[in-house]
């Protein structure tokens, strides 16, 4: 961890460009001073953008059928089942409440519950 040596900030890395090839350089949040020194460290990086639904964790059919989850009572709104697999997952910030989704045992309709 480094420091600013204009404000004592934490530098942290942006995105720059040489050429093609993205570069990060340590830079201060709060005064804007990026470290330029010979022994400023720039570090090769390969950016990855992912999609939201990519970081929801969604059991898949094939998961299902080793039933590892708990089954509750709870009609489901497409077959008129009462029986369902329940699961919950943090979809929004730490300090919100998780997310339950529920996957109805007989048609496998998958849909969630805000709690």
């Amino acid at each position: 961890m480094e420091f600013c040596g204009e404000c004592g900030s934490i530098l942290k890395p942006i995105k720059i460009r040489s050429g093609n090839q993205p570069l990060l350089m340590l830079a201060c949040t709060k005064c804007g001073r990026k470290k330029q020194e010979a022994n400023a460290k720039l570090f090769s990086a390969k950016v990855i953008e992912h999609n939201p639904k990519q970081l929801v964790a969604v059991i898949g059919r094939e998961e299902q059928e080793l039933n590892p989850m708990p089954t509750i009572h709870v009609e489901c709104p497409r077959c008129g089942n009462n029986t369902a697999n329940v699961w919950q997952v943090q979809t929004r910030g730490s300090d919100e409440s998780s997310t339950q989704f529920l996957r109805c045992i007989r048609c496998g309709f998958t849909y969630r519950e805000n709690t």
